[in-house]
């Protein structure tokens, strides 16, 4: 599954909107809707806080599979 595909499950699952998703990695809600679209990818700094805020694993977030 694309990235922008689970970040979309994962703001369902956590009942975000795109702006509270913003707010809480101090983006613009513009910049989530980028990623949601699939023109944009997250920053590292991004990335590692949607980790430690969702308690998921980097592979989880971009659908690696072991």
């Amino acid at each position: 599954m694309p990235f922008q595909e689970i970040l979309r499950q994962l703001l369902e699952e956590k009942n975000l909107s795109q702006q509270k998703l913003a707010d809480i990695l101090g983006v613009n809600q513009t910049t989530v809707s980028q990623w949601l679209k699939g023109n944009k990818k997250p920053g590292y700094d991004s990335i590692l806080l949607i980790y430690e805020k969702f308690g998921i694993t980097p592979n989880d977030l971009f659908g690696i599979n072991n």
